[in-house]
């Protein structure tokens, strides 16, 4: 795939260069006396964050592995970018063809008379969210147990992280250009929940809190800690894009347009959901 993006790239950017073709905003005429349009107010936007229960603790402070952040900025499209995105018919959301687009230059002197296609290839172009759900108890990391049947008197248990445990996500079906669905689908859910949400998150060894749990006599006491996630599922568009120039006018034409459903696991990083559990006999 980067290797076709590469070879796309440069057939573009020899294109471009030789016909001279550039975008240029009209500038504004003094006597321009069109009527000024009144802006209306933006519509509030709907509140869909997850809500965390209180049995979900933040140990981004406590975890002994350092999770890198995963940020995962919106890319602007260059002033040029954008004119050709507005072009298109399908709408185009790829954060990797919008840095394609950016990386391309455009010389001044136009062409009068050029007829040019270029295809850049099949490109899962957006992609549309249908559901944003947790499950809090994605995967078990941890099991913190005592037993105090002989004891006579309330035992206080708290969590530690006895092995160091790796929590990782991902698409539930293959799909074509996996890895740019993952991406379009990560932003849209961490806009969506507002939670730190990465592919993969660790908690180390050792990891600790100071929330205690009582067990009393004659119980054994089962802490369970599990690491959640968030299940996003919707609808990614594909299309084959092509770059096409008339003249001094360039476009983005998309044809032979598919949808298709997928679903992906993320997990909520430096998180842990823990259940507690007294019994008199061992689970």
């Amino acid at each position: 795939m980067k290797i076709m993006r590469t070879v796309l790239m440069v057939i573009l950017a020899f294109f471009v260069a030789t016909t001279g073709i550039h975008a240029e905003n009209s500038p504004k005429k003094e006597n321009d006396k069109s009527p000024k349009t009144t802006e209306k107010a933006p519509k509030p936007t709907e509140d869909t964050s997850v809500k965390i229960p209180n049995s979900v603790l933040n140990i981004a402070k406590e975890n002994t592995y350092p999770n890198s952040t995963q940020d995962q900025p919106y890319l602007q499209p260059s002033e040029w970018s954008q004119e050709l995105i507005e072009t298109s018919n399908v709408r185009i959301e790829n954060p990797n063809l919008i840095r394609m687009l950016n990386e391309s230059t455009i010389n001044k002197a136009p062409t009068i008379g050029l007829r040019a296609t270029i295809y850049l290839g099949e490109w899962p172009l957006n992609y549309a969210s249908t559901e944003t759900s947790p499950n809090w108890e994605y995967q078990k990391v941890n099991t913190n147990y005592f037993d105090n049947r002989g004891g006579k008197s309330n035992y206080q248990i708290h969590y530690v992280q006895e092995a160091q445990k790796v929590v990782k996500g991902g698409l539930t079906a293959k799909v074509p250009h996996a890895d740019d669905v993952e991406k379009m689908m990560l932003n849209k859910a961490m806009d969506k929940s507002k939670l730190p949400l990465a592919f993969q998150t660790i908690v180390g060894a050792g990891t600790k809190k100071d929330q205690v749990y009582n067990i009393s006599p004659k119980r054994l006491g089962y802490l369970y800690a599990y690491a959640p996630a968030i299940n996003e599922k919707g609808k990614v568009t594909y299309g084959e894009v092509f770059l096409v120039m008339k003249g001094t006018k360039r476009s983005v034409v998309v044809k032979n347009v598919t949808s298709q459903g997928v679903g992906v696991w993320i997990p909520v990083q430096d998180h842990v959901h823990f259940g507690f559990m007294a019994s008199e006999t061992q689970r």
